[in-house]
């Protein structure tokens, strides 16, 4: 599977989905009350122009931008791009329809970078770490959020049970193709990226991401992956089915059924 391919499918399933990160994982909360993209945004305070790579609908630039950063945005999406456009405190900010791997930015033009569950999801990953560490001025903080799996809430924890099957009777043919490179899933790999690229190691904690709710809720949740975007409807809605069927069991007095998603921060500088 080519990069263009893996492209083309980040590029088609944001199209039917815009705004899908965001909505899945704005109201999420780590255990001291802050959301996954409050954390990247208090991870670069101090540092006064900074680019959001794969910046989707703008979602957490809108947060830095309110913070008082001067921002710039970049994405393959033209979908979630348009979406950050219609954001009032994105006015007159550029936001750019382009590949990490080949930043349209001068060299030294950001104090940082963050990027939320975007550098795990992108090819030729070394080639990205080239191109930040290019855009950032010596000393320049990169700050990234990255997936981490399955954090013990029962509401993930089932779908998974249920989506594993499905996934393994699934023809070649509906499977996605391979996304990201699988150094990004733990702090070694991270470094292997970035050392060479001129950065330090990094910093790297894992929070475990509350996103529990109502069945609906954690539906809407864990039901937005890549994996069943190419499956057939009628499959996914006898999947949806029956784990609403099932998760209703785990709820709760209140009808709240958990669900906790591990992700991991990793901050580093350039040097």
């Amino acid at each position: 599977m080519t990069t263009a391919d893996q492209e083309a499918f980040l590029c088609e399933f944001h199209a039917q989905c815009p705004a899908v990160t965001s909505s899945a994982m704005g109201d999420g909360r780590a255990p001291d009350g802050r959301s996954t993209y409050e954390i990247l945004r208090d991870r670069v305070e101090g540092h006064a122009r900074v680019l959001d790579l794969g910046c989707g609908d703008g979602f957490l630039l809108d947060l830095l931008a309110v913070a008082g950063h001067d921002v710039a945005g970049i994405d393959l999406s033209a979908a979630d791009l348009a979406l950050a456009r219609q954001r009032p405190s994105l006015a007159g900010v550029k936001l750019l329809e382009g590949r990490a791997q080949d930043l349209p930015f001068p060299d030294g033009d950001f104090d940082a970078c963050v990027s939320h569950m975007a550098f795990m999801l992108m090819s030729d990953i070394d080639s990205v770490a080239a191109e930040l560490a290019r855009v950032l001025r010596p000393g320049g903080r990169l700050a990234l959020v990255l997936g981490g799996g399955a954090g013990g809430g029962e509401g993930y924890e089932l779908f998974r049970q249920l989506v594993g099957p499905v996934l393994d009777d699934t023809p070649a043919e509906r499977q996605i193709p391979p996304l990201g490179d699988r150094r990004t899933r733990h702090r070694e790999g991270v470094d292997e990226i970035l050392a060479p690229a001129g950065f330090s190691p990094v910093e790297w904690t894992t929070e475990p991401i509350d996103l529990g709710g109502t069945a609906e809720h954690v539906w809407s949740i864990v039901s937005v992956t890549y994996n069943l975007i190419p499956l057939d409807p009628a499959v996914v809605k006898s999947l949806e089915d029956e784990f609403l069927a099932l998760v209703a069991g785990l709820a709760d007095a209140d009808g709240r059924v958990p669900c906790v998603m591990n992700l991991h921060v990793a901050t580093t500088t350039r040097g």
